[in-house]
Protein backbone atom coordinates (compact mmCIF):
# COMPACT_ATOMS: atom_id res chain seq x y z
CA UNK A 1 0.00 0.00 0.00
CA UNK A 2 1.64 3.06 -0.86
CA UNK A 3 1.79 6.01 1.37
CA UNK A 4 1.06 9.66 0.63
CA UNK A 5 2.71 12.80 2.29
CA UNK A 6 0.90 15.90 3.47
CA UNK A 7 2.37 19.36 4.13
CA UNK A 8 1.69 20.24 8.26
CA UNK A 9 3.15 23.87 9.59
CA UNK A 10 3.78 22.19 12.77
CA UNK A 11 5.62 19.20 11.91
CA UNK A 12 7.03 19.68 8.11
CA UNK A 13 5.56 16.15 7.05
CA UNK A 14 2.97 13.89 8.85
CA UNK A 15 2.88 10.48 7.14
CA UNK A 16 -0.61 8.96 6.75
CA UNK A 17 -1.72 5.75 5.07
CA UNK A 18 -3.29 6.18 1.88
CA UNK A 19 -6.35 4.02 2.56
CA UNK A 20 -6.45 5.01 6.31
CA UNK A 21 -7.09 8.67 6.34
CA UNK A 22 -7.88 10.46 9.77
CA UNK A 23 -11.34 10.92 8.46
CA UNK A 24 -13.00 10.45 5.09
CA UNK A 25 -13.24 13.18 3.57
CA UNK A 26 -15.04 11.83 0.48
CA UNK A 27 -19.07 13.06 -0.75
CA UNK A 28 -19.58 8.98 -0.50
CA UNK A 29 -18.19 9.11 3.22
CA UNK A 30 -20.66 11.58 4.52
CA UNK A 31 -23.67 10.20 2.88
CA UNK A 32 -22.70 6.93 4.64
CA UNK A 33 -23.19 8.10 7.98
CA UNK A 34 -26.85 8.67 8.81
CA UNK A 35 -26.77 9.78 13.14
CA UNK A 36 -26.32 12.96 14.45
CA UNK A 37 -25.64 12.84 18.10
CA UNK A 38 -28.16 14.03 20.46
CA UNK A 39 -31.20 13.43 18.10
CA UNK A 40 -30.77 9.38 17.33
CA UNK A 41 -32.87 9.71 14.54
CA UNK A 42 -31.76 8.55 10.74
CA UNK A 43 -31.32 12.31 8.50
CA UNK A 44 -29.71 13.19 4.96
CA UNK A 45 -27.60 15.67 4.30
CA UNK A 46 -29.27 18.13 2.23
CA UNK A 47 -26.72 19.67 0.68
CA UNK A 48 -23.73 17.16 1.31
CA UNK A 49 -22.40 17.87 -2.44
CA UNK A 50 -21.52 21.55 -0.98
CA UNK A 51 -19.56 20.30 2.13
CA UNK A 52 -16.05 21.42 2.22
CA UNK A 53 -13.74 18.57 1.33
CA UNK A 54 -11.18 19.41 4.08
CA UNK A 55 -14.33 18.99 6.81
CA UNK A 56 -16.03 16.45 8.23
CA UNK A 57 -19.10 16.63 10.02
CA UNK A 58 -19.21 17.78 13.81
CA UNK A 59 -22.28 15.91 14.66
CA UNK A 60 -21.17 12.81 12.75
CA UNK A 61 -17.98 12.99 14.37
CA UNK A 62 -19.28 12.77 17.45
CA UNK A 63 -21.84 10.21 17.00
CA UNK A 64 -19.40 7.76 16.33
CA UNK A 65 -17.00 8.78 18.82
CA UNK A 66 -19.45 8.51 21.98
CA UNK A 67 -20.55 5.17 19.68
CA UNK A 68 -16.74 3.70 20.85
CA UNK A 69 -17.40 4.94 24.30
CA UNK A 70 -20.32 2.79 25.01
CA UNK A 71 -18.26 -0.02 26.43
CA UNK A 72 -17.27 2.12 29.40
CA UNK A 73 -18.74 0.59 32.92
CA UNK A 74 -19.41 3.86 35.27
CA UNK A 75 -17.34 6.63 34.23
CA UNK A 76 -17.98 9.85 34.65
CA UNK A 77 -17.90 11.82 31.50
CA UNK A 78 -16.28 15.44 31.58
CA UNK A 79 -16.81 16.22 27.74
CA UNK A 80 -18.13 14.52 24.50
CA UNK A 81 -15.80 16.40 21.77
CA UNK A 82 -13.04 15.39 22.48
CA UNK A 83 -14.29 12.68 24.67
CA UNK A 84 -12.75 12.78 27.93
CA UNK A 85 -14.29 10.71 31.31
CA UNK A 86 -12.88 10.06 34.48
CA UNK A 87 -13.49 6.38 36.71
CA UNK A 88 -14.60 6.80 40.28
CA UNK A 89 -12.30 5.65 42.71
CA UNK A 90 -14.43 2.76 43.69
CA UNK A 91 -14.11 1.27 40.33
CA UNK A 92 -10.67 1.51 40.36
CA UNK A 93 -10.86 -1.09 42.37
CA UNK A 94 -9.45 -3.89 40.29
CA UNK A 95 -6.12 -4.71 40.75
CA UNK A 96 -5.34 -4.94 36.83
CA UNK A 97 -7.59 -2.31 35.14
CA UNK A 98 -10.15 -3.45 33.03
CA UNK A 99 -10.05 -1.90 29.61
CA UNK A 100 -13.77 -0.72 30.12
CA UNK A 101 -12.92 1.36 33.42
CA UNK A 102 -9.66 2.56 32.05
CA UNK A 103 -10.54 6.66 32.12
CA UNK A 104 -10.33 8.28 28.49
CA UNK A 105 -8.44 11.76 27.55
CA UNK A 106 -8.59 13.05 23.90
CA UNK A 107 -7.71 16.34 22.13
CA UNK A 108 -9.53 15.12 18.91
CA UNK A 109 -11.46 12.70 17.59
CA UNK A 110 -11.47 8.95 16.93
CA UNK A 111 -9.93 8.03 13.30
CA UNK A 112 -12.25 5.73 11.57
CA UNK A 113 -9.70 2.82 10.58
CA UNK A 114 -9.98 2.46 14.33
CA UNK A 115 -14.10 3.01 14.68
CA UNK A 116 -14.09 -0.11 12.03
CA UNK A 117 -11.54 -1.89 13.93
CA UNK A 118 -9.31 -2.27 10.62
CA UNK A 119 -5.41 -2.41 10.79
CA UNK A 120 -4.90 -3.77 7.15
CA UNK A 121 -1.83 -1.99 5.69
CA UNK A 122 -1.44 -0.12 8.89
CA UNK A 123 2.50 0.98 8.52
CA UNK A 124 4.93 2.58 11.79
CA UNK A 125 7.28 4.92 10.35
CA UNK A 126 10.46 5.84 12.43
CA UNK A 127 12.72 8.40 10.68
CA UNK A 128 14.66 11.65 11.72
CA UNK A 129 18.11 11.96 13.31
CA UNK A 130 18.33 7.88 12.64
CA UNK A 131 20.38 5.90 10.49
CA UNK A 132 18.23 3.81 9.03
CA UNK A 133 14.78 5.07 8.78
CA UNK A 134 12.19 2.11 9.39
CA UNK A 135 8.22 1.63 7.79
CA UNK A 136 7.52 -1.18 10.09
CA UNK A 137 3.85 -3.56 9.79
CA UNK A 138 2.19 -4.86 12.49
CA UNK A 139 3.92 -8.11 11.36
CA UNK A 140 6.99 -6.74 11.52
CA UNK A 141 6.85 -5.37 14.84
CA UNK A 142 5.63 -8.58 16.10
CA UNK A 143 7.94 -10.33 14.43
CA UNK A 144 11.12 -8.78 14.42
CA UNK A 145 10.91 -7.78 18.10
CA UNK A 146 10.65 -9.09 21.20
CA UNK A 147 7.23 -9.49 22.30
CA UNK A 148 6.88 -8.05 25.96
CA UNK A 149 3.78 -7.67 28.59
CA UNK A 150 4.15 -5.05 31.12
CA UNK A 151 1.32 -4.01 33.73
CA UNK A 152 2.18 -0.27 33.84
CA UNK A 153 0.76 3.12 34.76
CA UNK A 154 -0.97 5.38 32.87
CA UNK A 155 -2.17 8.66 34.36
CA UNK A 156 -3.31 12.24 32.54
CA UNK A 157 -0.90 14.92 33.66
CA UNK A 158 -4.15 16.58 34.97
CA UNK A 159 -5.44 14.34 37.00
CA UNK A 160 -6.51 16.45 40.37
CA UNK A 161 -7.36 19.23 38.78
CA UNK A 162 -10.29 20.18 40.37
CA UNK A 163 -9.11 20.48 43.41
CA UNK A 164 -6.95 23.53 42.88
CA UNK A 165 -8.22 27.33 43.91
CA UNK A 166 -8.15 29.48 42.36
CA UNK A 167 -9.53 26.71 39.66
CA UNK A 168 -7.58 26.08 36.55
CA UNK A 169 -8.85 25.71 33.14
CA UNK A 170 -9.21 22.04 31.48
CA UNK A 171 -11.22 19.09 31.95
CA UNK A 172 -11.74 19.22 35.96
CA UNK A 173 -10.61 15.93 36.72
CA UNK A 174 -10.92 14.66 40.52
CA UNK A 175 -8.71 11.29 41.22
CA UNK A 176 -10.00 9.25 38.11
CA UNK A 177 -7.64 10.24 35.70
CA UNK A 178 -5.17 7.07 36.15
CA UNK A 179 -5.25 3.09 35.71
CA UNK A 180 -2.97 0.07 34.99
CA UNK A 181 -4.00 -1.90 32.57
CA UNK A 182 -1.43 -4.96 31.60
CA UNK A 183 -0.35 -3.93 28.12
CA UNK A 184 1.43 -6.11 24.95
CA UNK A 185 3.59 -4.81 22.91
CA UNK A 186 7.21 -4.59 22.03
CA UNK A 187 9.88 -2.25 23.50
CA UNK A 188 10.34 1.66 21.93
CA UNK A 189 13.95 1.28 22.87
CA UNK A 190 14.57 -2.15 20.67
CA UNK A 191 12.70 -0.42 17.48
CA UNK A 192 14.82 2.82 18.39
CA UNK A 193 17.66 0.59 18.37
CA UNK A 194 16.69 -1.05 14.99
CA UNK A 195 16.59 2.35 13.03
CA UNK A 196 19.79 3.41 14.84
CA UNK A 197 19.73 6.62 16.65
CA UNK A 198 21.79 9.37 15.72
CA UNK A 199 24.19 11.30 18.80
CA UNK A 200 22.17 14.28 17.32
CA UNK A 201 18.85 13.18 18.45
CA UNK A 202 17.17 14.81 21.55
CA UNK A 203 13.73 14.83 21.49
CA UNK A 204 11.01 11.99 20.01
CA UNK A 205 7.78 13.29 18.22
CA UNK A 206 4.56 11.13 17.97
CA UNK A 207 2.18 11.70 15.70
CA UNK A 208 -0.54 9.49 15.14
CA UNK A 209 -3.91 9.57 12.97
CA UNK A 210 -6.71 10.58 15.22
CA UNK A 211 -8.16 13.94 13.30
CA UNK A 212 -8.23 17.69 14.20
CA UNK A 213 -11.83 18.24 15.60
CA UNK A 214 -11.46 21.06 12.69
CA UNK A 215 -11.72 18.65 10.35
CA UNK A 216 -8.51 19.79 8.62
CA UNK A 217 -6.18 17.00 7.85
CA UNK A 218 -3.17 19.55 7.77
CA UNK A 219 -3.61 20.28 11.25
CA UNK A 220 -2.70 17.29 14.26
CA UNK A 221 -4.75 17.70 17.64
CA UNK A 222 -1.73 17.06 19.51
CA UNK A 223 1.75 15.58 18.99
CA UNK A 224 4.35 15.38 22.05
CA UNK A 225 7.52 13.58 22.20
CA UNK A 226 10.11 12.73 25.34
CA UNK A 227 13.84 13.22 25.61
CA UNK A 228 15.94 10.30 23.78
CA UNK A 229 16.68 9.11 26.95
CA UNK A 230 13.31 8.38 28.09
CA UNK A 231 12.51 7.30 25.43
CA UNK A 232 15.70 4.40 25.48
CA UNK A 233 15.00 3.41 28.47
CA UNK A 234 13.48 -0.51 28.72
CA UNK A 235 9.83 0.64 29.75
CA UNK A 236 8.19 2.78 27.10
CA UNK A 237 5.73 0.11 25.09
CA UNK A 238 4.76 0.29 21.57
CA UNK A 239 1.27 -1.52 22.02
CA UNK A 240 -1.11 -3.32 20.20
CA UNK A 241 -2.88 -4.88 23.49
CA UNK A 242 -4.38 -4.15 26.49
CA UNK A 243 -5.36 -7.04 28.87
CA UNK A 244 -4.82 -9.56 25.89
CA UNK A 245 -7.27 -7.91 24.41
CA UNK A 246 -6.49 -5.56 20.84
CA UNK A 247 -6.91 -2.11 21.88
CA UNK A 248 -10.37 -0.86 21.83
CA UNK A 249 -10.92 1.95 19.38
CA UNK A 250 -10.78 4.50 21.52
CA UNK A 251 -7.61 3.53 23.30
CA UNK A 252 -5.49 3.77 20.28
CA UNK A 253 -6.71 0.74 18.20
CA UNK A 254 -4.34 -0.71 16.24
CA UNK A 255 -1.52 1.04 17.80
CA UNK A 256 -0.23 3.24 20.60
CA UNK A 257 2.99 3.96 23.13
CA UNK A 258 2.56 3.62 26.85
CA UNK A 259 5.61 5.97 28.60
CA UNK A 260 4.97 4.98 32.12
CA UNK A 261 6.10 7.48 34.15
CA UNK A 262 5.25 10.58 32.04
CA UNK A 263 2.05 12.42 31.62
CA UNK A 264 -0.23 10.44 29.39
CA UNK A 265 -0.32 12.78 26.69
CA UNK A 266 3.63 11.40 25.33
CA UNK A 267 1.77 8.07 25.44
CA UNK A 268 0.37 8.89 21.46
CA UNK A 269 -2.70 6.43 20.42
CA UNK A 270 -3.21 5.78 16.70
CA UNK A 271 0.29 5.60 16.04
CA UNK A 272 2.00 5.35 12.80
CA UNK A 273 4.91 8.10 13.02
CA UNK A 274 8.03 8.69 15.63
CA UNK A 275 9.85 11.45 14.05
CA UNK A 276 13.38 11.71 16.25
CA UNK A 277 14.25 15.33 16.25
CA UNK A 278 17.93 17.14 17.12
CA UNK A 279 15.88 20.00 18.92
CA UNK A 280 12.79 19.18 22.05
CA UNK A 281 9.86 18.95 20.03
CA UNK A 282 7.42 21.88 19.45
CA UNK A 283 4.35 20.35 17.64
CA UNK A 284 0.94 21.03 19.52
CA UNK A 285 0.61 20.64 22.96
CA UNK A 286 4.09 21.11 23.86
CA UNK A 287 4.39 24.95 24.06
CA UNK A 288 2.54 27.69 25.61
CA UNK A 289 1.07 26.17 28.83
CA UNK A 290 0.05 22.92 27.77
CA UNK A 291 1.63 20.39 29.99
CA UNK A 292 4.36 22.77 31.16
CA UNK A 293 4.61 23.90 35.28
CA UNK A 294 6.63 27.56 36.43
CA UNK A 295 9.63 27.45 36.92
CA UNK A 296 9.78 28.73 39.87
CA UNK A 297 6.76 28.26 42.88
CA UNK A 298 4.17 31.37 41.86
CA UNK A 299 1.06 32.44 44.15
CA UNK A 300 -2.22 30.86 43.43
CA UNK A 301 -3.74 33.20 40.48
CA UNK A 302 -0.46 34.11 39.44
CA UNK A 303 -0.06 35.28 35.24
CA UNK A 304 3.15 33.26 34.58
CA UNK A 305 5.18 34.60 31.00
CA UNK A 306 5.24 31.44 28.78
CA UNK A 307 8.79 31.78 28.90
CA UNK A 308 8.92 31.14 32.27
CA UNK A 309 6.64 27.54 31.71
CA UNK A 310 9.14 24.44 31.70
CA UNK A 311 8.12 20.88 30.06
CA UNK A 312 6.34 18.69 32.53
CA UNK A 313 8.06 15.08 32.72
CA UNK A 314 8.14 12.87 35.68
CA UNK A 315 4.60 12.41 37.42
CA UNK A 316 4.46 12.31 41.28
CA UNK A 317 4.18 10.00 43.87
CA UNK A 318 0.71 9.25 44.43
CA UNK A 319 -2.07 6.89 46.13
CA UNK A 320 -5.97 6.10 46.06
CA UNK A 321 -8.63 4.16 48.55
CA UNK A 322 -10.67 2.17 45.84
CA UNK A 323 -12.57 0.40 48.83
CA UNK A 324 -14.76 0.87 50.53
CA UNK A 325 -16.28 3.92 48.64
CA UNK A 326 -16.19 7.50 50.47
CA UNK A 327 -19.52 7.86 52.53
CA UNK A 328 -19.80 4.53 53.64
CA UNK A 329 -21.33 3.77 57.23
CA UNK A 330 -19.47 1.36 59.60
CA UNK A 331 -21.65 -0.81 62.02
CA UNK A 332 -18.43 -1.31 64.93
CA UNK A 333 -15.29 0.27 65.55
CA UNK A 334 -13.48 -0.95 62.61
CA UNK A 335 -12.74 -0.36 59.25
CA UNK A 336 -10.77 -1.99 56.24
CA UNK A 337 -9.17 -0.02 53.33
CA UNK A 338 -7.23 -1.38 50.30
CA UNK A 339 -5.99 1.05 47.03
CA UNK A 340 -3.21 1.59 44.84
CA UNK A 341 0.22 3.78 45.39
CA UNK A 342 2.42 4.83 42.65
CA UNK A 343 5.19 6.49 42.16
CA UNK A 344 8.31 7.73 39.16
CA UNK A 345 10.42 4.47 40.88
CA UNK A 346 8.73 2.83 43.69
CA UNK A 347 6.66 3.59 46.74
CA UNK A 348 8.33 2.98 49.90
CA UNK A 349 5.92 2.78 52.20
CA UNK A 350 1.97 3.74 52.90
CA UNK A 351 0.76 5.24 55.50
CA UNK A 352 -3.04 6.07 56.73
CA UNK A 353 -4.65 8.49 59.09
CA UNK A 354 -7.89 8.64 60.91
CA UNK A 355 -7.84 11.83 62.85
CA UNK A 356 -7.32 14.04 59.72
CA UNK A 357 -3.32 13.82 60.32
CA UNK A 358 -2.47 13.79 63.70
CA UNK A 359 -1.21 10.11 63.69
CA UNK A 360 -0.79 8.27 61.20
CA UNK A 361 -0.18 4.25 61.17
CA UNK A 362 1.45 1.74 58.69
CA UNK A 363 -0.34 0.05 55.67
CA UNK A 364 0.86 -3.20 54.35
CA UNK A 365 2.18 -2.83 51.12
CA UNK A 366 2.70 -5.05 48.29
CA UNK A 367 5.86 -4.70 45.70
CA UNK A 368 4.78 -3.39 42.50
CA UNK A 369 4.38 -6.63 39.48
CA UNK A 370 7.07 -4.70 37.41
CA UNK A 371 8.48 -1.70 36.97
CA UNK A 372 5.99 1.17 36.73
CA UNK A 373 2.86 -1.24 37.86
CA UNK A 374 0.84 0.46 40.69
CA UNK A 375 1.53 -1.32 44.23
CA UNK A 376 -1.88 -2.28 46.36
CA UNK A 377 -1.57 -1.10 50.23
CA UNK A 378 -4.56 -2.82 52.94
CA UNK A 379 -5.16 -1.86 56.34
CA UNK A 380 -7.33 -2.02 59.47
CA UNK A 381 -8.04 1.46 60.94
CA UNK A 382 -9.75 1.37 64.34
CA UNK A 383 -12.31 3.90 65.48
CA UNK A 384 -11.96 5.35 69.25
CA UNK A 385 -15.93 6.03 69.33
CA UNK A 386 -19.20 7.16 67.08
CA UNK A 387 -18.96 9.82 64.37
CA UNK A 388 -17.99 11.31 61.76
CA UNK A 389 -14.43 10.58 60.53
CA UNK A 390 -12.64 10.94 57.53
CA UNK A 391 -9.65 8.35 56.38
CA UNK A 392 -6.50 9.76 54.97
CA UNK A 393 -3.50 7.76 52.77
CA UNK A 394 -0.17 8.63 52.32
CA UNK A 395 2.57 7.24 49.91
CA UNK A 396 6.35 8.45 50.36
CA UNK A 397 8.56 7.18 47.59
CA UNK A 398 12.34 5.44 47.82
CA UNK A 399 13.56 9.07 47.50
CA UNK A 400 11.67 10.05 50.53
CA UNK A 401 8.92 12.24 48.44
CA UNK A 402 5.70 12.09 50.27
CA UNK A 403 1.85 13.50 49.53
CA UNK A 404 1.26 16.47 50.83
CA UNK A 405 -1.87 16.72 52.64
CA UNK A 406 -3.39 20.07 50.31
CA UNK A 407 -2.42 20.88 46.81
CA UNK A 408 1.09 21.53 46.13
CA UNK A 409 2.71 24.44 43.97
CA UNK A 410 -0.60 25.85 42.27
CA UNK A 411 0.04 26.35 38.18
CA UNK A 412 -2.10 27.46 35.71
CA UNK A 413 -3.21 24.54 34.21
CA UNK A 414 -3.28 22.24 37.31
CA UNK A 415 -0.62 19.74 36.74
CA UNK A 416 1.13 17.75 39.09
CA UNK A 417 -1.69 17.23 41.79
CA UNK A 418 -0.40 14.60 44.53
CA UNK A 419 -2.23 16.04 47.36
CA UNK A 420 -3.17 12.98 50.18
CA UNK A 421 -6.81 10.42 48.96
CA UNK A 422 -9.18 10.75 52.02
CA UNK A 423 -12.99 9.28 52.28
CA UNK A 424 -15.29 10.18 54.45
CA UNK A 425 -16.45 7.80 56.86
CA UNK A 426 -19.82 7.47 59.11
CA UNK A 427 -18.92 5.37 62.57
CA UNK A 428 -22.55 4.67 64.22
Amino acid sequence: MKAETEKTSELGTRQVNADLTPVDHTRRGLLKATTLAGIGSVMSIPFAKFFPESLSPIGFANASDMAAYEFKDGLTLLNDRPVNAETPAHLLDDKVTPANRLFIRNNGGVPQHALDMNAEGWTLTVDGEVNNALTLSMDDLKNRFEVVERQLILECGGNGRSFFQPGASGNQWSTGAIGCPMWTGVRLRDVLEAAGVKSSAVYTAHIGADPHLSGDPNKLPISRGIPIEKALEADALIAWEINGEPLPAIHGFPLRLVVPGYPASASHKWLNRIWIRDQVHDGPKMGGYSYRMPAYPVAPGTEVPTEDMEIMTTMPVKSLITNPITGTMVNGRTLDIRGHAWADGEVAAMHVSHDFGQTWQEANLEKPRNRYAWQHFNATVSFPMKGYYEVWVRATDTEGRTQPVTTPGWNPRGYGNNMIHRIAVGVS
